[in-house]
């Protein structure tokens, strides 16, 4: 193999090779990123969930919080006793959730 031959084939090895490392970067950079939009979602469901249950205004025993990270959307479900119960969980979602819509899918159901 004569010398401008072997330079080609090492700069083609080279070529390929920094083509792969840099897919490898995008990949485990949008791979991080899809962690933390999750992360952030998990921490945003606690954060619903939590301030529901602290606030006295709510029962939050009915109420499940799901958080959707790629719609950026709160969904709240389940029962509560009353419409302001269900208002107030609504605002509750918004103030602990920012940047994301809320979705109230709560429904009225008095205590018996």
């Amino acid at each position: 193999m004569s010398k401008h031959s072997k330079g080609l084939c090492a700069l083609i090895v080279a070529a390929a090779l920094s083509g792969a490392c840099a897919n490898t970067v995008r990949g485990v950079k949008q791979d991080t990123e899809k962690v933390a939009e999750k992360t952030s979602a998990a921490t945003n469901t606690v954060d619903v969930k939590s301030a529901l249950i602290a606030d006295g205004r709510v029962d939050a025993s009915g109420i499940n919080v799901d958080t959707n990270a790629s719609t950026k959307t709160v969904v709240l479900k389940g029962t509560v006793p009353s419409a302001q119960q269900k208002s107030t969980a609504e605002a509750i979602a918004h103030d602990k959730a920012e940047g994301y819509k809320v979705v109230n899918q709560l429904t009225v159901a008095p205590a018996k």
